[in-house]
């Protein structure tokens, strides 16, 4: 390959990242651009929640209190262009924190703002044809934010102004290296297998160390955890790439490693909808191309939608969570009935205050495995965490049930330590997710104090693209007299799973191509709904993804309403891949020969 090369690097994966990143891909590599992701829906609730306390909040303070403040001279010096979503809800805001830390740093830096994305008003005119994307559900009453995800060419066009620096609202992640590329390259804005491929660029940056060993399924042979490489993406002009990291930093960067990253948090692969196109990631491959370094392609585009994404948070009541340890002989089940017993109670103080009771309870086991269910092998257990949620719509019935936990110490079980204070009442945020006209989302780009509309298209493919390589079919592997043995998936696949809202996806990655027929066969849709039955309410799919080997699983109502809305100890998804990677494949013992 030959032409000229445009460096990105992955600088934050998310708020609450290291600054390691920023310093590491500055000091210890040569990039173009550093690309800052902050934003998700449950920071978007948590930004919602500042915001409405001091209008003057609601962006990402790490990104100028921690990694800005690092690197902000090294930037100015080096001509590194930045680009961030950290503007939250308030990019104004952000932006001029921005602007003094540069002046403080004596440091000159152009700092461009998109703004458009806040479309709470359009929504209350509109709010009687507002209707929750998944569910149907109406507009609720009050709204805290509501958020348009917008695309890269209102970023590009800031950087074609001239923009050191551009700050955002909500946009979609993979938009910032996006954007890059076209103002690099003079990408059209119907040149979709580019744009998909610089769309991908940013969905493997978007989680920094997530795509260069963070997270990996083999993550013993991820090296130097504490100075884990963060990736960089090597662009060129025809839409090709490669995937590394600064030399000499810890982390891996192998195809699997890539191709976990990229199917995390996604959909269908052949139609993962973005505001400037439809990206189909079914045919991409991935290949070593030295160490540490992995060249992708295969990747394809088709025409974008005329909607827009919206992410509306709102206030649904009250949340305490009670927590405390149990040691000893059967710990699992004296946690267990300590929990009864502090409900029981908690029941009656309301009962007795004229409250309605609990709209929803929760307890967890942390140590006994509760969220495996029947799956469960870690009883009996001889230390344990107690974890008991409980909802109300009202404060004070948080305030009842927080003034009865303290009893557990002397009450009931032995053994009963550590009991972390009386939980205080916080507010349930919840996601409510629709989709909107295009023509109703207006962004601009202000730069040296002049605010300009910015053009973009607004025709495109109507709704949702229909699912293209859903196969959710198969049948166990029949032994037909051949030797055969039980296995954990883990011998077989590679595997990384996530969230989106009340939805958990999990992409499966065969180790070696011989395995993707058995996998075909045993890890149907069926299997994977049946083992986490205890945990999904709703339908599972699955998604072939032949280029890399590899099936994406999606469970719909998941995660017990998902974000912040969810009582788990795991509402994001985290842990689902890794219970997934436990259950028995039974495959022919000459397959696993060496």
């Amino acid at each position: 390959m030959s032409g000229r090369i445009v460096r990105i690097g992955g600088a934050s994966g998310a708020w609450g990242d290291s600054v390691a990143g920023p310093i590491q891909l500055v000091r210890r590599a040569a990039v173009d651009y550093l690309s800052f992701d902050y934003l998700a829906e449950v920071t978007m609730s948590i930004l919602a929640r500042a915001w409405a306390k001091d209008p003057a909040a609601g962006w990402a303070t790490d990104f100028v209190d921690g990694a800005m403040r690092e690197i902000v001279g090294d930037v100015a010096r080096r001509g590194i262009r930045v680009l961030s979503n950290a503007g939250g809800i308030n990019p104004r805001g952000c932006a001029d924190a921005l602007r003094r830390l540069a002046e403080e740093a004596g440091v000159t830096l152009r700092i461009a703002v998109v703004e458009g994305d806040d479309v709470r008003p359009w929504l209350e005119q509109h709010r009687d044809a507002v209707r929750e994307m998944t569910t149907g559900a109406p507009l609720p009453s009050r709204v805290l934010s509501a958020n348009a995800y917008l695309g890269a060419l209102p970023i590009a066009a800031a950087l074609d102004r001239g923009a050191d620096v551009v700050i955002t609202g909500r946009c979609v992640d993979s938009a910032l290296p996006l954007a890059a590329l076209i103002h690099e390259f003079g990408w059209r804005a119907d040149d979709w297998d580019r744009l998909a491929a610089g769309s991908l660029v940013g969905h493997l940056l978007e989680c920094g160390p997530q795509g260069v060993g963070g997270l990996h399924t083999d993550w013993e042979r991820v090296e130097r955890w504490d100075d884990i490489g963060y990736p960089i993406a090597e662009c060129r002009a025809d839409g090709s790439f490669v995937v590394t990291k600064p030399d000499g930093t810890g982390g891996l960067v192998e195809p699997a490693t890539v191709a976990e990253q990229m199917l995390y948090e996604i959909g269908d692969p052949s139609a993962y909808v973005l505001p400037d196109v439809v990206c189909d990631f079914t045919q991409v491959t991935m290949a070593q191309d030295g160490p540490h370094r992995v060249g992708v392609g295969g990747v394809r585009g088709r025409p974008r939608t005329d909607r827009y994404k919206v992410s509306v948070t709102h206030q649904d009541g009250w949340r305490g969570v009670g927590a405390l340890a149990v040691i000893g002989i059967d710990a699992a089940r004296k946690a267990e009935r300590t929990a009864e017993a502090l409900l029981a109670r908690a029941r009656q103080r309301l009962e007795a205050a004229g409250l309605d009771g609990f709209r929803r309870t929760h307890v967890e086991v942390l140590g006994a495995e509760s969220i495996y269910g029947p799956h469960s092998r870690a009883r009996p257990a001889r230390e344990v965490s107690l974890r008991v949620v409980v909802e109300h719509r009202e404060r004070e019935a948080i305030e009842l049930f927080g003034r009865e936990i303290g009893a557990a110490g002397i009450s009931w079980a032995p053994g009963t330590t550590g009991i972390a204070g009386r939980p205080k009442p916080t507010p349930i945020i919840r996601l409510f997710s629709c989709l909107i006209p295009k023509d109703a989302v207006p962004p601009t780009v202000t730069l040296d104090g002049t605010a300009r509309p910015v053009a973009v298209p607004t025709d495109g493919e109507a709704g949702v693209p229909a699912p293209l390589t859903r196969s959710d079919g198969g049948g166990e592997v029949v032994d037909d007299g051949v030797a055969s043995m039980e296995v954990p998936l883990i011998r077989l696949a590679f595997a990384r799973s996530g969230d989106k809202g009340d939805s958990a996806n999990i992409g499966v990655i065969a180790r070696e191509p011989r395995f993707v027929p058995i996998l075909r066969r045993a890890l149907t849709a069926a299997r994977v709904a049946a083992y986490f039955a205890h945990l999904v309410k709703g339908e599972v799919a699955r998604y072939e993804v032949p280029g890399i080997g590899g099936f994406n699983f999606v469970l719909d109502q998941a995660l017990g309403d998902g974000g912040m809305a969810s009582p788990r100890i795991d509402p994001l998804a985290k842990g689902f891949a890794q219970m997934l990677l436990d259950l028995p494949i039974r495959v022919p013992r000459e397959l696993l020969a060496p």
